[in-house]
């Protein structure tokens, strides 16, 4: 079968939670003999000319040029190599050229939730997809869902990744006093575009309940991201009082570890002071300051080894919405996970999850110095990840949903 992924940024593991679960759909599609194109509706690379050799690609502002990607135009050619170059800069400097560039971009804003597509990137996307004719359309969240609005891709057999409830995370963000782009964004916009496909794959359970409630007429469904067990090598020791957190430089990522810094950080290193902390992702450079046993690894080619040799993971987030990938990250390679509520919501409950939930600046510091005390227990956060979320069953109903498991007809 054919498929087309509709999105705005080229899906890859290991760079932010959205782009892995999409990029373990297409690998997950590819995986069993299907075609898929990734229709990217800009030019948001890293670099002008990037090797992607995970699926095709086309879109109105870029080239599919073999395992390459180019961008078509050479001002956002320039625009890219510019943010490309940087990045490499010192952390504080490349934090403010980011801060300057999305201000140019958005306004001054502290959250971009997402871009919505213009109309003249949807129009392209649904004649190249008139044209292909696939089996099924894959859409990136309600911000690409305008692509089937066209009238010639009326009934075609479609698919939102919802990632999120939109409206939900806007309320939250705006309600802690936050200004978020788009400005305003309502639970009936948000539940107008989720419309237009025939069927919604929310990233966890209690999200598909309230977007069944906001699309009864839809096939709506759980499709969580899927987490392959990767155990820790046999001469690879954990290295006590080390913690590890692991993210982009989202707002609530960024909220969460000013808190933990700020509030938990001086409580932990008065009662253990060989604590240390790993700060993996974007989110590491995008700290100007970083307190005394703190240490930005920013992006790492492979997790496995910052992760194998962590005692134990942080998740403080105090706001957010959707799954957080980063958890799955943690428990696959065998980690435990000291986490606030909001960080824990939607993940399947079982009495052996490798997850302590704490809140409040002494009882986050209090769970991490009772956890570091005990003896690592990888095969608690392993066995989760086998019970709960292998491939088959995280995308079982998506796969209905794109027309893969149809019976057979005997005639």
């Amino acid at each position: 079968m054919r498929f087309v992924f509709v999105t705005d940024e080229l899906p890859r593991p290991g760079a932010a939670g959205h782009l892995a679960v999409n990029h373990a759909i297409i690998d997950w599609l590819r995986g069993q003999g299907h075609q898929v194109e990734v229709l990217l509706t800009g030019a948001r690379l890293r670099w002008p000319v990037e090797r992607y050799g995970l699926a095709d690609v086309a879109g109105p502002a870029v080239i599919g040029w073999g395992d390459y990607v180019v961008a078509a135009a050479p001002l956002a050619a320039g625009q890219i190599a510019a943010r490309g170059l940087a990045s490499l800069l010192p952390a504080r400097l490349a934090g403010a050229i980011r801060r300057r560039a999305r201000a140019q971009k958005f306004g001054s804003v502290d959250a971009v939730l997402g871009a919505f597509i213009t109309p003249g990137q949807a129009a392209w996307c649904a004649r190249h997809i008139e044209r292909l004719r696939p089996d099924a359309v894959l859409i990136d969240t309600i911000f690409r869902a305008p692509v089937l609005q066209a009238g010639p891709l009326a009934g075609i057999r479609s698919v939102i990744i919802a990632h999120d409830v939109f409206c939900l995370r806007h309320r939250a963000l705006s309600s802690a006093g936050y200004i978020v782009h788009p400005a305003a964004l309502s639970c009936d916009t948000e539940t107008a575009l989720l419309n237009n496909a025939a069927a919604i794959a929310a990233i966890q359970p209690r999200e598909a309940a309230i977007i069944r409630e906001m699309c009864p007429e839809r096939d709506v469904f759980s499709a969580p991201m899927p987490a392959l067990p990767c155990p820790r090598p046999p001469a690879t020791q954990r290295i006590p009082n080390r913690l590890v957190f692991l993210g982009n430089a989202s707002l609530p990522n960024m909220d969460g570890l000013r808190w933990f810094l700020d509030s938990v950080w001086p409580h932990l290193r008065r009662w253990r002071s060989s604590v240390t902390l790993d700060i993996a992702g974007d989110c590491g450079p995008a700290l100007t300051r970083l307190p005394e046993g703190v240490t930005r690894l920013g992006r790492v080619k492979s997790l496995a080894p910052v992760l194998h040799q962590a005692a134990l993971a942080i998740a403080p987030l105090r706001v957010g919405s959707g799954l957080k990938i980063k958890i799955l990250d943690y428990a696959r390679h065998g980690l435990l996970t000291v986490a606030t509520p909001v960080s824990l919501t939607g993940f399947a409950p079982d009495p052996a999850a490798p997850f302590f939930a704490a809140s409040g600046d002494l009882g986050f510091a209090a769970a991490i110095i009772r956890r570091l005390g005990e003896a690592p227990n990888d095969d608690r956060a392993l066995s989760y990840i086998e019970r709960h979320y292998g491939t088959a069953a995280s995308f079982l109903r998506l796969g209905n949903a794109l027309g893969l498991n149809q019976p057979v007809r005997v005639t």
